[in-house]
């Protein structure tokens, strides 16, 4: 168990958190929610003992052990993948390396004797006899294979990396796991074991993450962190947003009679509790969710992007055909190979493979920016297209103000036109005077999506749009995609804004493509569609 008493922290005149007293109990998973810059990381490192807070103390019970998933790519670069892992649990580590050097010793003296009785006592009572292969098999877990556990840190590659750190984290059975997006750099079928190993968790969880697929699977509360103010709702991420949306209309809907709005709030618990009880979390630890009551819903006080795309002419017949297209990179790694396919009427293609660099190119090859080595594609003489491509940096390497560079992308010139879409991409007042080269990532995706939005295109082709952006936006950006009556091509990380919105999958392989109408859920969970999937590497 965790307990926050009275902790505030304040850099200069901004105030991150005010008096926060909050509990964490073991059993539980909590899910740490806010606006980018709300401070979730830092309060991740506050729980960690990373940050002092100015005021307030965080305590564990006496015996109890934390372990945090580190961003430190280099920490671990001098010791093997398995060495990493185990270094999760620091003591037993500690206790491995003084057994072996006592052993190795030439001169074994009667008190070396005694200290290493010592250590095999503790040794054991660390568990430590099932360390190797508590730690070699997280690693498989993650898609580490046998061949890499010896291999030095130093020699593997960041997305391997980044695996080996969690598989750190996770080991030893901590009694608080921090987990700060835990799911960078995973495909899905890392997430999916993820998502079990904390299911069948028994202790303290606290994750930061943006993915919300993965917050509803593994949350059974939410920490949300907003205006310096930190609260925490029974349920998961979809239950928190819904009756935070549910609770706003109803403060908005003044006609309403206050037992109506009663009414109404039982039904929405009602519904979502049934739900939850055959969840993943609800199954696998058999503990259900705290009792929920009216009182858990309250009003949000988030501000979500306004994000609609409407296209100025309606697709024709003839969309887009790709005849025999094939791209092999300039070091002889094939992408993919003969692709073939034509897109219809109403289609919201997902695009996956496990290269996403192949889904980036075939994209880059759709918008002219590189050439295929072989094969055609032709767009419909009906297409307006507009492409959102992964890596927007050279749209803003301009002196220009946020007006001025929407005014780039607009018919209509008019100042109060452009500061008024501005706003409703939340860059209000000064805001909308920001230079274009000094906006972060998030800011950048979302002025994008605001060019996006004036080109009045028809078929859109967006590479992982959803990356930089916060909960709020992506939400607001998943019902904008899904209102779309155009055609659109797509690739996100993001599992639930991949099923809500496509109707259609289409995996990229080097041996060629696989093309369902199906929904990615299904595409995920059907036994001959995975055995199609991996005939394509």
């Amino acid at each position: 168990m965790i307990t926050v008493q009275n902790v505030s922290l304040r850099y200069g005149k901004r105030v991150l958190f005010d008096e926060v007293n909050i509990k964490f109990v073991p059993g539980n998973c909590y899910g740490i929610i806010g606006a980018n810059g709300a401070g979730k990381s830092t309060f991740l490192k506050i729980l960690s003992g990373e940050i002092e807070p100015q005021t307030g103390l965080v305590s564990m019970n006496p015996g109890e052990r934390m372990t945090f998933l580190k961003q430190d790519q280099f920490e671990f670069d001098a010791y093997t993948a398995m060495d990493t892992v185990i270094l999760g649990h620091e003591r037993l580590y500690k206790i491995m390396k003084e057994r072996e050097a006592i052993y190795e010793k030439e001169d074994f003296t009667d008190a070396d004797g005694e200290k290493a009785a010592d250590l095999e006592a503790e040794f054991a009572d660390l568990n430590g006899w099932e360390a190797e292969t508590e730690a070699a098999q997280l690693l498989s877990g993650l898609g580490i294979g046998e061949d890499m556990h010896g291999t030095l840190m130093g020699d593997l590659n960041t997305n391997i990396k980044v695996r080996v750190l969690l598989a750190q984290a996770l080991f030893g059975n901590p009694d608080v796991l921090l987990l700060d997006e835990p799911t960078n750099n995973l495909d899905v079928e890392m997430v999916l074991w993820l998502e079990n190993f904390l299911a069948d968790f028994k202790n303290t969880v606290i994750v930061v993450s943006h993915d919300r697929h993965f917050l509803d699977e593994v949350c059974t509360h939410i920490v949300d962190i907003d205006f310096s103010k930190v609260q925490m709702f029974s349920g998961n991420y979809s239950f928190w947003y819904e009756s935070s949306q549910l609770a706003m209309k109803q403060r908005q809907d003044q006609n309403k009679k206050s037992e109506e709005k009663r009414k109404e709030l039982e039904d929405f618990i009602r519904r979502f509790s049934a739900n939850a009880s055959k969840s993943k979390q609800a199954t696998s630890r058999q503990k259900l969710l705290e009792k929920l009551t009216i009182d858990d819903i309250k009003p949000s006080s988030r501000k979500y992007p306004y994000i609609a795309f409407k296209s100025e002419r309606e697709v024709g017949d003839q969309i887009l055909t790709v005849d025999g297209l094939s791209k092999t990179t300039e070091d002889g790694l094939k992408l993919f190979n003969n692709m073939s396919f034509s897109v219809n009427k109403g289609d919201k293609i997902a695009f996956v493979s496990r290269n996403t660099l192949a889904i980036s190119a075939f994209f880059d090859i759709l918008n002219g920016e590189q050439k295929a080595d072989k094969g055609t594609f032709n767009w419909g003489v009906t297409i307006t297209k507009s492409y959102f491509t992964k890596d927007p940096t050279s749209f803003f390497d301009v002196d220009l103000n946020l007006v001025d560079w929407l005014r780039q992308y607009s018919e209509e010139k008019d100042e109060s036109f452009i500061r008024g879409f501005l706003g409703r991409m939340l860059f209000s007042g000064e805001e909308s005077l920001k230079k274009a080269k000094v906006l972060s990532g998030g800011e950048k995706v979302r002025c994008m999506l605001s060019r996006t939005m004036l080109s009045g295109s028809n078929a859109l082709i967006m590479d992982d749009p959803t990356n930089h952006l916060d909960l709020e936006s992506i939400t607001a950006l998943n019902n904008g995609l899904i209102d779309f009556s155009g055609c659109l091509l797509f690739y996100s990380h993001d599992h639930q804004f991949v099923h809500t919105i496509a109707n259609r999958i289409i995996e990229i392989g080097p041996k060629g493509i696989l093309d369902k109408l199906m929904s990615y859920d299904d595409f995920l969970k059907d036994e001959t569609v995975k055995a199609q999937r991996n005939a394509l590497y």
